[in-house]
């Protein structure tokens, strides 16, 4: 069971990128962005989280005559998730609910990011939020499994 975890882990380390944005946690996804982000909302439903929003950026840009490649926000959340974070500092109310990103780059590789909640808590300086923190961090890896793989 162990070496089955650590070899979940070094997939994860494997599939995510390393250059991203300060903050932002990318991972590989073996789908299309469109399948990707609908991966995503259901396993978020499944886990009763609330669908805020769903934006088509490439739709959005479109209706101006620009060309985007595929990308989708997905904005979601929970008060039980977020709540405890803005207790510790109310001023992360500012990145809640939580966001997932799907895009396609230039190669044609699809990703998904998202914050990592412990960014968001160093961000605003809420050091004694880790084990919150660390629990949203958990739920988005499930998360972001469930849509990518």
């Amino acid at each position: 069971m162990r070496f089955l975890r650590c070899a979940a882990m070094m997939l994860i380390a494997v599939t995510t990128n390393v250059s991203a944005a300060d903050g932002l946690i990318e991972v590989k996804s073996a789908y299309g962005v469109y399948e990707t982000i609908t991966r995503f909302e259901t396993a978020a439903k499944e886990r009763k989280l609330i669908i805020f929003l769903r934006v088509d950026h490439a739709a959005g840009a479109q209706k101006i005559g620009k060309t985007l490649r595929p990308t989708e926000l997905l904005i979601f959340g929970n008060p039980q998730g977020g709540t405890p974070l803005m207790e510790c500092a109310q001023s992360a109310g500012i990145d809640l609910p939580l966001k997932a990103l799907a895009w396609e780059d230039a190669s044609g590789q699809v990703w998904l990011g998202y914050n990592d909640p412990q960014f968001l808590a160093a961000r605003h300086g809420a050091k004694d939020c880790g084990p919150v923190a660390q629990g949203l961090r958990k739920a988005l890896e499930g998360l972001a499994t469930a849509a990518t793989k």
